[in-house]
């Protein structure tokens, strides 16, 4: 069990540093929204996370590579999430930015952790990834489900660490960033990124 979580802990630390679509979301409300409204994102993703740990440990993750149905359908809602999201930062961008002492009020908090949430919840890709990866790593003899939803549980935290330092980073340089023109431009990069994950998942096949 042990050289089990240390082989996870391993591979989910690679994973969990690998820029990707997590990480430009925290990035992005750390410099529109402040530090505390990023630990909101970073939690959202992580309870995204769990709750995909949660479906492959019960076993409804094989649903996903069974029925093309099911697949294509969520496929469809996370890549059309992504997108509306992707051209509302695009189209409009922040000028003005909150960053004082208590930039994430409770509306913006319940916003971020949603947002996160959804970021995963709604990405099949994440699912199957899941239901290919996280099996590898359960020993011989080891009751599966619990130790699926411990190795999720590892990894969530992981990323809330992960992404929490990175938004520690980005409020850091809030002289540099508090500014409309830069703040825009941030709006418009992450927008782009959005839109090009949001493509990527529509035109992903199953595999």
């Amino acid at each position: 069990m042990v050289q089990a979580l240390l082989a996870f802990g391993f591979a989910a630390g690679v994973l969990t540093v690998t820029p990707g679509l997590d990480t430009a979301l925290v990035l992005r409300t750390a410099a529109a929204d402040g530090r505390r409204a990023a630990g909101f994102a970073a939690v959202g993703v992580a309870l995204g996370l769990l709750g995909w740990g949660a479906v492959v440990a019960v076993g409804l993750g094989a649903l996903l590579l069974a029925s093309t149905l099911a697949f294509t359908a969520l496929k469809i809602v996370g890549a059309a999430y992504l997108l509306v999201l992707g051209v509302q930062m695009l189209l409009f961008p922040r000028k003005n930015l909150n960053l004082g002492s208590n930039p994430a009020s409770v509306a913006t908090a319940a916003a971020m952790l949603r947002r996160g949430l959804l970021t995963n919840l709604l990405n099949p890709k994440v699912g199957i990834f899941y239901l290919s990866f996280l099996p590898q790593f359960v020993p011989d003899g080891v009751a599966a489900a619990p130790f699926l939803l411990l190795l999720a549980s590892l990894h969530a935290l992981m990323a809330i660490g992960w992404l929490s330092v990175l938004a520690a980073g980005v409020h850091s340089a809030r002289a540099l960033i508090d500014r409309p023109r830069v703040i825009g431009t941030l709006d418009r990069v992450a927008g782009g990124v959005f839109i090009a994950f949001g493509l990527r998942l529509a035109m992903s096949p199953r595999g």
